[in-house]
């Protein structure tokens, strides 16, 4: 099953220096590393811009730039689109307010029947009211 990969793993994993993660960070480092060894990591083009923006200086963003084209944008639709529309809604009617990137991640793994994951506590949130799974570390032996 293809994994949709949301912008807090990518940063600790490319934008973090491995010195400065916690235990919990570095698990989520590795299985992003055994995610995409394996060819199921995937991105949509809204979490490379977030990934991309804000890097400081030319060279960093270069670096970081040639470390994402390994990965193909999953490819959006007019029903992704829809979708996080029809999830936001959702979420709203339910009290809970989510960005439309957020959003957008839920439509397309759902649509796609993609696990999410992620570090942000707002997709436990989500999970209470839309069909989406969340991919959590595997354990390493």
């Amino acid at each position: 099953m293809r994994v949709l990969v949301d912008t807090t793993i990518w940063s600790l994993a490319l934008r973090r220096r491995a010195q400065d993660l916690s235990p919990r960070e570095r698990k989520h480092v590795a299985e992003l590393a055994a995610l995409a060894h394996e060819g199921r990591a995937a991105i949509i083009g809204a979490v490379r811009q977030e990934l991309l923006s804000g890097v400081a200086g030319p060279p960093r963003f270069e670096r970081l730039r040639s470390i994402l084209r390994d990965f193909d944008d999953e490819p959006l639709t007019v029903d992704d689109c829809e979708e996080a529309a029809r999830h936001s809604n959702t979420c709203r009617r339910a009290g809970v307010t989510c960005s439309p990137i957020d959003v957008l991640i839920c439509a397309v793994a759902t649509r796609r029947d993609f696990e999410i994951y992620t570090d942000d506590p707002d997709f436990d949130r989500y999970a209470k009211h839309l069909p989406i799974r969340l991919h959590h570390p595997r354990p390493r032996g």
